[in-house]
């Protein structure tokens, strides 16, 4: 296991060093306390199969990749990514970005992404058809707030459910409309409260 641990941390500090991201942006994309994350990259510790599978999803390698002892004179060339979770069913109380949250991720080269902290959200049904087609991939900027007639990624139904609409704002009141006009308007308030995710930045149907 030691053999394990220092091959992982090797692995780990070029992956890092290949995104030109920090420990510290790593242990916060894949909310892992950032102590853990510190141990497995100085090899004291070694993470459970399913961490381990996540460090490997968001590297886009394999867990074997990153436990495999190159030669010294060996580096791995890959096209730099960024790994961006995507949400399924948010679970009440967690933080967005929970592991329970988390259904994959969507990887992006940094030079085609907007700044900010980034999340992405699996569009389902039609009710905005035909602007985010059913089964999209919606690229998120999380912001707690929008301009009236952006798209936005909202949490209704108590905090358990995200969901994509145009934000519309009439006075204190917020309206979450569908662009399929089949589907009806959801009014936010105090019996009825919403809490806005982010901005819509783009699409794909590509991951």
């Amino acid at each position: 296991m030691s053999d394990l641990k220092q091959t992982l941390a090797q692995q780990l500090k070029q992956q890092l060093a290949r995104k030109g991201i920090t420990q510290t942006m790593m242990a916060r994309d894949l909310d892992i306390p950032e102590m853990t994350v510190s141990n497995w990259i100085k090899g004291k510790t070694y993470p459970r199969p399913d961490k381990l599978q996540r460090l490997a999803d968001y590297f886009g390698t394999t867990r074997s990749e990153l436990t495999e002892d190159l030669p010294d004179n060996l580096t791995p060339i890959a096209a730099q990514s960024v790994a961006i979770p995507i949400l399924g069913t948010i679970a009440c109380g967690d933080p967005i970005t929970a592991e329970e949250n988390i259904k994959g991720y969507y990887y992006e080269s940094p030079d085609t992404l907007p700044s900010g902290h980034l999340i992405c959200l699996e569009a389902a049904g039609e009710s905005m058809s035909p602007t985010i087609p059913h089964g999209s991939v919606v690229l998120i900027r999380e912001q707690p707030e929008v301009e009236s007639g952006e798209v936005a990624a909202v949490l209704v139904n108590g905090a358990t459910e995200a969901t994509l609409k145009r934000v519309k704002k009439q006075g204190d009141t917020l309206i979450l409309v569908p662009d399929n006009p089949s589907y009806d308007p959801i009014v936010i308030n105090e019996d009825n409260p919403a809490k806005i995710i982010g901005k819509a930045i783009k699409y794909t149907m590509q991951l």
